[in-house]
């Protein structure tokens, strides 16, 4: 592939699993940012504005940029205009899913890709429609640890799909990172599907 050097804005083990199923050499180097939304500012613009700026500030800490490009991604739960990032505490995951129980909220995941030379941005949109829960499902979802770190205060790819009747849109943007749109903004530095294929074929090969 590429001798660019790719470097992932954020600690998500979900973020980092999708780049490992893809075969991809990265190095890990978490932001921590103001993430505070501001005023009147819309769920799109909110996480894009992140996405942009955790890569941004990965980039603004290497002391040599010239060979290298910086993914940072933001993924939100949207429901009526309201956002669920990760829930303070366990009164307000309990408030987040007897919201969500029953009916249809949006995902929206921003990934950006930043170099010295480029700033690249993709947007994905996705639907999760979720059964009605039960008070006792909420209480004993909280006690498993799942909701307290995750926005929206479920994971799709953990014991909350027990709670997912229906998605429309992309399933690894709704983890927090979508391989379409990812994949499209690295081949700008060479890292293309074609690439990723041929290396994953090398890997087979005895």
């Amino acid at each position: 592939m590429t001798a660019v050097t790719l470097y992932l804005a954020s600690a998500s083990p979900r973020r980092r699993e999708i780049l490992d199923q893809l075969g991809l050499a990265y190095q890990l180097l978490p932001q921590d940012i103001d993430e505070s939304r501001l005023p009147g500012e819309a769920p799109e613009d909110y996480v894009c504005r992140l996405a942009v700026a955790k890569a941004q500030a990965a980039l603004n800490g290497l002391q040599e940029v010239g060979q290298c490009a910086c993914l940072g991604s933001d993924t939100t739960v949207v429901w009526e205009n309201e956002i669920f990032e990760k829930p303070k505490d366990e009164a307000d995951a309990r408030r987040i899913l007897r919201c969500l129980s029953g009916r249809t909220h949006e995902v929206l995941t921003a990934v950006a890709l930043v170099t010295a030379q480029s700033s690249e941005l993709r947007l994905s949109r996705s639907q999760v429609t979720f059964r009605p829960l039960l008070e006792d499902e909420i209480s004993q979802y909280w006690l498993t640890g799942e909701p307290a770190d995750k926005a929206g205060a479920y994971a799709i790819q953990g014991l909350g799909a027990m709670f997912i009747k229906e998605i429309k849109g992309s399933y690894s943007s709704i983890m927090g990172l979508p391989v379409q749109e990812t994949v499209e903004l690295l081949s700008a530095v060479g890292i293309t599907a074609q690439e990723i294929l041929k290396a994953a074929v090398s890997e087979q090969k005895p």
